[in-house]
Order: C-alpha cells, then structure tokens, then sequence
C-alpha cells in the first residue's frame, strides 16, 4: 500500500486532469461535458456552464485550480454549502479553506496567511465578502489561475432567485482581466443565461448547455385530499430512506413535523425564522444520517450535497419550474434510483397569484407570473411530466420517459356527466354560498349541525353522492372549476358559483369527459429507466453501518467517507486487494491509505463468513 498523501497545495508539475480525477477524486473517467470545460478552463477561457444537479459540476472548476498552478477563487452563497464541500476536498486530501462571517479573527489571519504562503489551493467565499476592499486588497497580488461563480442564476433579473449582491460581480473582472471565469449554475433559460453572460462581461465563453434530464428521478403528482394522511401513507413506503419534504410556509413545516413525530416517524422541522444554531443542527444530524427526514421551507437545500436522498416530497406547488427541478434534484445525486413527489392542490396556484398581485414591481410581477403559469401547466399537464420539464429548459425528446406518473399510469377518463350534474345540482341547490368542502358534505349525506341547521338536509340533492368519497368529490368539483363550468369566488371565501357554461349540462344538453381521480400515491410499475445493480444487499447494509461509525468517529457526514454508489460497487465487485478496491468508482488515493483496510476487512469477513 502507498504511503499517505500529503495535502495537496502547490501545483504538481506532472498532474493531468485525468490524474487529479483518479487519485484525487478516485473516478475512472470525466462525466458528459467535464473535460471540454476542464480544458477551456485551462487553456484560460471562460466558461458558462450549465448541468443539472448532481451532474458534476463542482469537478469542472475543481479538477483545473488543482491542476493549474497558483490558487482557484470559488464563490458561493452558502457558509453551508462552502462547508460541505471544503470539508469532501480536505477528505480527499486537497488544501481547501472557506471564508465566512462565522470565523474567529484567528482563524481568518490564518487563512490568509496561508494563501499568501501558497499553501491553500481553493478558496471558498461568499459574493457579499469578495468585494470587500480588506479581501480584495489580500488577493490581489496572488497567482489566481480560475474564479469559478456557482449558482450563478442569482447574478439574474431573470432568474428564479436573483440576488442584489450578486449583480455586483462583475467589478471582478475589471480586478482580474487576465483571469478565466467560469459561471455554473442548474437552472438558467435563454434569457437567463444571456443576462449572466453580459453581467459578467465573459470574453467569447465555452457554452456548455448540457442535459436537464435526471432519469433516475420518477416525477409524480398526486392530487392533495387529506395531505397529512397522503404524507404518512407515502413515508410507510420509504421506511429507512432518506428524504426532504417542502412546505409553503413556516407554519405548515411546525405543524406537519409535530404531526409525523406525533405518529411515530422521526422528523425535523427546519425554517428562516429558527435560531442559527436550531438550523444548523438539523442539517448536521440529517447530513451525517442521525435523523432521516427534514420537513422544510425552501430555506433549506442549497446548502445540502448530500447524494443519498431518495425522495423529495412537496406538500405544496413550489412557485416555479426552476424551483422545482432544483428541489427535486436534491434527490438522488448519486445516480441510484429516487422519487420526487408533489401534492397538487389548484387551490394552492391561486393563492400564489393572489400573493403576486400584492407585489409593486410591475417588471419582476410579470416575470413571476409567467413562471407561476408554466408551473401551473406542469402540474395540469397530461403527457409525460419529463418531457415538459425539459422542454420548458429548451430541450426536445420526442420520446416519454416511462419514469413518471403520466406514463407509468397513464390517465384515465369516464363519461363524468352525471357526476357533474350531481355536483353542479348541489352548488345550485345550496344557493351558490359555499365551499367545497360544504358542497362535498351536502353530497355525500353527512349529518352534521351546520347542514341541519341551513336546512340541507331537506334538498333533492343531499345524500346523492354517498356511494363516493369526499377526495372524489373534491377531484370532481375541481376538474370543473378548471373546466369552467363551476367557479370560486375568492371574495367570498372561495363559495362555488355557477358560470353560463354549466347551464347546457344541467339541461342535458351536453355530455362531459372527466378524469378519473388520481388519489393514490403507489405506482404499480417500476421503470426500466431506473439505473439497477444486482449487489449483494446484505453486504450493503454491513459496509453502511461501517461508514456511519467511521464518519462519527472523524466528526463528519458518512457520504463524506463514501457515497451510497460507491458501497453498492463494492458490495458488487467484492474488492479484496488495494489494487482492486482502487478500481471502485469513488475511491481515490488518499481514502485508500485512510478506509480500506477496515472496508476490505468487513468485505473478507462477509465472503468467508467469518
């Protein structure tokens, strides 16, 4: 076995790009698209580009500041996010440090000590703290040989979460003319990306547009009936997993985290208006695995590298696409197979336009609503869900996915006119003065006081939906809302009203199609989509337990050591010898000299049966 590695600080004379990838990284070959922005890195060109999360990034900015001499400039909006990834380079041996507000003055002089000393390869910091003058006037006279902007959508108007702070960064290229820059981000469309180009004044830039597409992720949309039970109901079936479930609001994530504790399942709640130390707590315990589930607002994610998540559920509609793609593609990051789930009430759009009418910036209002809009028409979409994501990107497939609801369970229609008649009947006979969920009582023949006392206990239509239930009703009643046979009238508390369109049908004029209610959260089908591994699972299981006691022990998050993928090639390769456990994807030099004895042991004792 090799002798430990020393950190690496100044800039080998013999590293390659594919060298930095095997021994640092312990990957065998550069994902799509790696290497040509490596190498325009190198070559001292600027580079946009744009890769899904989880498609490797952070390697194409990563592998040219350690190949190239001097030191890389990373910046990044996140203390957290800066963390967890200086944090996996110091594990694979690389001298990387961050900057934040969270530093004592001690540690701050030492950082910068080190820069000057050459003994830092990358350096992470915040937009906010690179246009310091103090920090500006430490960096200026060293070699920088990349500044690499991530998430750099922000830097946009036109992005989903633009920044002011990030606007600012193209001071730096008047600071540092002579330097590549490289701008990356998940999510830009063609407007976006053009703004970030121009905003940072890049100088005839390799464009790399690479694939949105996230195969391993099923998509599915539920309509929302009871979301605490569909939540519960859904959890049961992901028992041991890892997974993120957003809210829209502070309150529903106390509410919904007091109500999964309540019934058994271990959860989290994390929000903006918790204490620093609360959230930063709660993000430690789920990236080192002691707890499984966090219940979240948006607040929370960017800052989260963590690959084995398995799910992503939002109990509410996020507010648009780029949003969602981005949420949901915290799950799965390791390739394996992982679900994102949404509950989908129409309800919950019209309330996110009512909160965009509120707003005064005409310009950004305008923006905001097309982007609520588009995301309307995924939800409402009835061809596979993959390919409208995609396109809304720019990119075409002519082929469905066979990963999603649309395709695994292929909508159903039924001749739905005498439900409608039913339900349109019921908003009549109750003078049009209340909700759906009064219209949904009347129907189904409940016996309550409210219905007693207004007397609807007498009229023609109540009881006459009793065969159904109260989430098919609501899935009806909506369906001809959105159909415009029925509306709410939000001055009036959402009260159900009849429009001229309905008239035809109660004549019996008129037949109508409806959809059959998609209420159930279990698809039937598993994708042949889903990347699958025949590995031992027993072995699995032992090598996660290894990796969460190594991890604790060194203080860090067990994917830190390795990553689920890297286990599940182990458990199929069955590595016994250094050389062999080197040709595991993920496994680099420097975690061979640290892990592999006490892996390869376990492996040895598992095969024998020691």
């Amino acid at each position: 076995m090799s002798t430990h590695l020393p950190m690496i600080e100044e800039s080998d004379t013999q590293a390659t790009p594919q060298r930095v990838l095997e021994d640092v990284f312990g990957y065998q070959e550069f994902r799509d698209g790696q290497q040509e922005v490596v190498e325009a890195a190198l070559s001292g060109r600027d580079s946009m580009v744009i890769m899904p999360t989880g498609g490797g990034k952070s390697l194409c900015y990563q592998v040219p500041m350690l190949v190239a001499p001097g030191m890389g400039l990373v910046i990044s909006p996140l203390i957290s996010l800066m963390k967890d990834q200086v944090d996996q380079l110091k594990a694979n041996g690389v001298a990387a440090e961050c900057i934040n507000s969270s530093m004592s003055r001690e540690d701050l002089l030492s950082v910068y000590n080190r820069m000057h000393q050459g003994k830092i390869k990358l350096i992470y910091v915040s937009p906010e703290r690179v246009l310091m003058r103090d920090f500006m006037e430490r960096i200026q006279y060293l070699e920088i040989n990349l500044i690499a902007i991530d998430e750099a959508h922000c830097i946009s108007q036109w992005g989903h979460d633009f920044r002011p702070e990030y606007a600012s960064l193209g001071q730096l290229r008047q600071q540092f003319s002579h330097v590549p820059f490289m701008a990356l981000t998940a999510t830009a469309d063609d407007t976006t990306r053009l703004d970030i180009d121009a905003r940072l004044q890049l100088n005839d830039p390799l464009s790399y547009l690479g694939s949105f597409d996230r195969p391993n992720i099923r998509y599915t949309l539920v309509e929302k009936a009871k979301p605490v039970a569909q939540i519960i109901r859904y959890l049961a079936t992901q028992k041991g997993q890892c997974g993120i479930i957003y809210c829209g609001s502070r309150k529903k994530v106390e509410m919904l985290t007091e109500k999964l504790c309540n019934n058994g399942i271990r959860a989290m709640g994390y929000h903006a208006g918790m204490e620093p130390d609360e959230r930063a707590y709660v993000q430690e315990a789920f990236q080192k695995d002691d707890i499984q589930i966090v219940v979240a607002t948006v607040a929370f994610g960017m800052g989260i590298n963590k690959p084995n998540v398995r799910f992503v559920v939002h109990f509410d509609i996020p507010r648009n696409i780029e949003s969602y793609y981005q949420e949901t593609g915290r799950a799965g990051r390791d390739g394996l197979p992982a679900e994102a789930m949404t509950l989908y009430d129409p309800s919950d759009i019209n309330w996110l336009r009512r909160m965009l009418d509120e707003k005064e910036d005409e310009q950004q209002k305008k923006v905001e609503m097309h982007k609520l809009n588009a995301m309307s028409a995924f939800a409402e979409a009835q061809t596979c869900r993959r390919q409208v994501l995609l396109h809304y990107f720019g990119e075409y497939r002519e082929k469905a996915c066979g990963n999603c609801d649309i395709c695994i369970d292929p909508p159903k229609t039924f001749d739905g006119t005498e439900a409608a008649r039913k339900a349109l009947s019921c908003v009549y006979r109750v003078k049009q003065s209340f909700g759906m969920g009064y219209v949904t009582e009347v129907l189904r023949g409940m016996q309550n006081i409210r219905i007693r006392e207004n007397g609807h206990d007498k009229i023609s239509t109540y009881g006459i939906g009793r065969e159904n239930s109260h989430d098919y009703w609501v899935s009806i009643m909506r369906q001809l809302v959105h159909k415009g046979l029925l509306t709410q009238n939000i001055a009036r508390n959402s009260t159900l009203q009849l429009t001229e369109e309905a008239r035809p049908l109660l004549r019996g004029e008129m037949t109508l199609e409806l959809a059959v209610p998609r209420l159930d959260l279990t698809l039937s089908s598993k994708s042949d989509k889903a990347p699958t591994k025949h590995y031992d699972k027993k072995l699995f299981a032992k090598l996660r337990n290894l990796r969460k006691r190594v991890a604790d022990e060194e203080g860090l998050p067990p994917y830190v050591v390795f990553n689920d993928a890297t286990l599940i090639d182990m458990a199929d390769i069955l590595p016994t010898s250094y050389g062999e456990m080197l040709a595991v994807n993920g496994v680099g030099q420097r975690k061979l000299d640290k892990y592999a004895d006490k892996f390869l042991d376990l492996i040895q004792e598992h095969i024998t049966g020691v």
